[in-house]
């Protein structure tokens, strides 16, 4: 960015973009929901990898944050830690996917929600790298934009299942097995993400919750699949267990360095 002003009215264009492109993806405009464009293969009951609908309603969360965003670039003179050309890139991708699907291109949508992921795991390695400002930047940047990492990280599995299903691919007569295969996987990633940095909450919540979705999704809607239900169920408890890890391992670390100092303090006392 050649400077603060460009950057805040970047910024700004591509929230405002960002909120364009949700509109038509809601219905506005001509456009059809998500869950029933390109032939509904995004819908919660087409494929093993489907999160029940309920799963949506994080975005509400995810916008709110990403217009708290906007509005705290305005507020910020530096872009000390670097993110605003990624939440720029991320913002525009997120348009961009959902024109993708309104055109009922779902094969193209992978590719876009894929440099999607890839933008935001750039972003989360940023953040990750330098400490927030302060209270109000953790919850506004780091949160909102883990909260997008986590969910799409989720979301990249269940496009990619859905473009396959429209290309005829049946998962090799195994669907299930596959679903659960994948989600060995996202467990590995969101465990990733757990450990990774100053013990992130909102990547891993967010992975937590798509997870559990997909749990409800199979175990209540079709494709009714309970092993995948399982596995899901197991892959967001999987992370939550990794991530509880991560925030009592640091306070353990504390805790036995004031028990050896104090230690040292009284050994000291006694030769005295």
């Amino acid at each position: 960015m050649t400077g603060p002003l460009v950057r805040r009215l970047a910024v700004t264009v591509s929230f405002l973009l960002a909120m364009l492109g949700t509109a038509i993806g809601v219905g506005a405009f001509g456009g059809d929901p998500i869950d029933e464009a390109a032939g509904g293969l995004l819908a919660a009951d087409a494929t093993h990898l489907a999160p029940a609908g309920s799963a949506f309603t994080i975005w509400s969360v995810i916008y709110v944050g990403l217009g708290a965003f906007t509005l705290w670039q305005w507020w910020d003179s530096r872009d000390a830690r670097g993110i605003a050309p990624p939440a720029i890139a991320s913002l525009l991708l997120n348009a961009a996917w959902i024109l993708t699907i309104q055109a009922g291109r779902v094969g193209l949508s992978v590719v876009v929600i894929a440099l999607l992921l890839a933008v935001l795991a750039v972003l989360f390695r940023r953040l990750t790298a330098v400490p927030p400002g302060g209270a109000l930047e953790r919850i506004v940047v780091d949160g909102t934009f883990g909260l997008y990492l986590g969910w799409v990280s989720v979301a990249t599995c269940a496009n990619i299942a859905a473009a396959l299903k429209g290309a005829g691919f049946s998962g090799f007569g195994a669907p299930s097995l596959l679903a659960i295969v994948v989600l060995a996987v996202v467990a590995v990633i969101g465990v990733g993400l757990a450990i990774a940095g100053r013990r992130p909450v909102a990547a891993p919540l967010a992975m937590i919750w798509g997870l559990a979705w997909i749990a409800v999704g199979r175990a209540t809607d079709e494709p009714h699949a309970p092993a995948v239900a399982i596995a899901a169920a197991v892959a967001a408890a999987v992370i939550a267990l990794a991530a509880a890890a991560q925030w009592l391992r640091p306070r353990r670390r504390g805790l036995a360095s004031t028990t050896r100092t104090a230690t040292t303090t009284t050994t000291a006392r006694r030769v005295r």
